[in-house]
This record gives C-alpha cells, sequence and structure tokens, in this order.
C-alpha cells in the first residue's frame, strides 16, 4: 500500500515571509555593516620595538654565520638548558 500527499507537502513557511511586502522594505532601509578596529590592535598592527631588535639580532647573526665568525659559548647553552627544565 502507497500513502502519498501526507502532511502540509509543497508549503514553504520562508516563502510567506519573503512574499511579505511590510517585511520587504524593512530589508532595504538598514543600514551598512560596519567594523572599528581598536586602537590596542591597530599597535600590534603596527610592530613593536622588541620586533625589530629580534630581526636586527638575527640579522647579526646570519652575517656572523655566513662570515664563519660566529661562535657558541657551550657554558651559557648548557646553563640555558638547565634552567629551563629545572627551574621554574
Amino acid at each position: 500500500m502507497k500513502i502519498n500527499n501526507i502532511g502540509p507537502s509543497g508549503i514553504n513557511p520562508y516563502k510567506r515571509q519573503m512574499n511579505n511586502p511590510e517585511t520587504a522594505g524593512t530589508s532595504k532601509a538598514k543600514g551598512s555593516d560596519k567594523v572599528e578596529i581598536s586602537s590596542t590592535a591597530k599597535e600590534l598592527q603596527q610592530g613593536s620595538q622588541v620586533q625589530a631588535q629580534r630581526e636586527k639580532k638575527v640579522e647579526d647573526i646570519k652575517l656572523q654565520v655566513e662570515a664563519g665568525t660566529y661562535s657558541v659559548n657551550p657554558k651559557e647553552v648548557a646553563n640555558s638548558i638547565y634552567n629551563f627544565y629545572f627551574k621554574k
């Protein structure tokens, strides 16, 4: 046995809202969206002095490595590793 057309088939409840002339006019009258960026966000986009100092330090180390004059102090490296893992 086959039963067809049970319930409100073919009825779209959203179609009634779209065809309503009262709501159609109000959607066009709304203002546009705005995005405001805070002063803190603008400062973060500018980049800080720390970032400039890091870039300079990396560039200096890069030049030393290319020239073959870069040397590593093993005691400082060992202290840094120790402090990282054992001192909090």
